[in-house]
């Protein structure tokens, strides 16, 4: 079920591997543990309208949005938050080299009652793992 959104900015289009960045954060989700490996789905949607702090044409950002189930403790949301922040901000590192760059992340619960899923890769990966 976790969703992991990465808003950014179309400035970044030259200096951040999108697809590169959304498979590094699902590595680091699923190394939480706290994850079913066919259920994560991690997706970066680019803003081409943006702008930011001082509105200097150069200044970037990434906003990560991690959706999840409820039902997790609040010391396993924040072990899932810390890994994801640091995967991310170590895909990054080039870009915190400038002072143009800004990075966030924010870890929701989904009221259980008001999300409906219907989901066909769980029986495709049990049946692999089941072999």
């Amino acid at each position: 079920m976790p969703h992991l959104i990465a808003e950014y900015s179309a400035n970044l289009d030259g200096s951040v591997d999108m697809h590169e960045l959304c498979r590094h954060l699902l590595k680091a989700a699923l190394e939480t543990g706290v994850f079913e490996t066919g259920a994560v789905r991690v997706r970066a949607i680019r803003c081409d309208s943006f702008a930011v702090a001082d509105d200097l044409p150069e200044n970037g950002f990434i906003d990560l949005s991690l959706r999840i189930a409820s039902g997790r403790t609040f010391e396993q949301k924040k072990a899932i938050g810390d890994r994801i922040m640091t995967a991310a901000s170590d895909f990054l590192t080039e870009l915190f080299k400038t002072p143009h760059f800004a990075l966030s992340l924010e870890v929701r619960e989904i009221d259980p009652e008001l999300s409906w899923r219907k989901n066909a890769i769980h029986p495709r990966l049990q049946a692999v793992e089941g072999n």
